[in-house]
């Protein structure tokens, strides 16, 4: 049992560790986190409602945990194939568009939160 645990320990560092790079090194994820600060600081401002704020977070932690996994799918495609392969572009192009795709849902969906509150 204590090993079990000691291993769970190591793996959140582990986790903390990822966190931690994207936030700081992935100008993609820079950008999702600060758009994430401008839209909690917008939910503070326009008061927005707990089922809402449940909404926010959960669109917030998507986004960036979708941007994680395009990351890491990039890094694995350009370690097993460095030089510019067709089909290497055609995965990171659909990892990259998964991230569009729900990108623009949580654009659609920041306007159902925020048009009735600024209109």
């Amino acid at each position: 049992m204590i090993k079990f645990i000691k291993g769970r320990i190591k793996g959140v560092g582990y986790a903390f560790k990822g966190a931690y790079l994207l936030i700081t090194t992935e100008a993609s994820v820079k950008a999702q986190f600060f758009i994430g600060v401008l839209i909690t600081i917008a939910g503070f401002y326009f008061e927005i409602s707990k089922t809402e704020w449940i909404v926010q977070i959960l669109i917030i932690g998507l986004i960036m945990s979708l941007e994680g996994i395009n990351t890491a799918i990039e890094e694995i495609a350009d370690f097993i194939h460095p030089e510019h392969h067709k089909k290497i572009g055609l995965i990171k192009d659909l990892a990259a568009g998964a991230v569009f795709i729900f990108a623009v849902a949580a654009v659609i969906i920041g306007c159902f939160i925020y048009l009735p509150k600024i209109l």
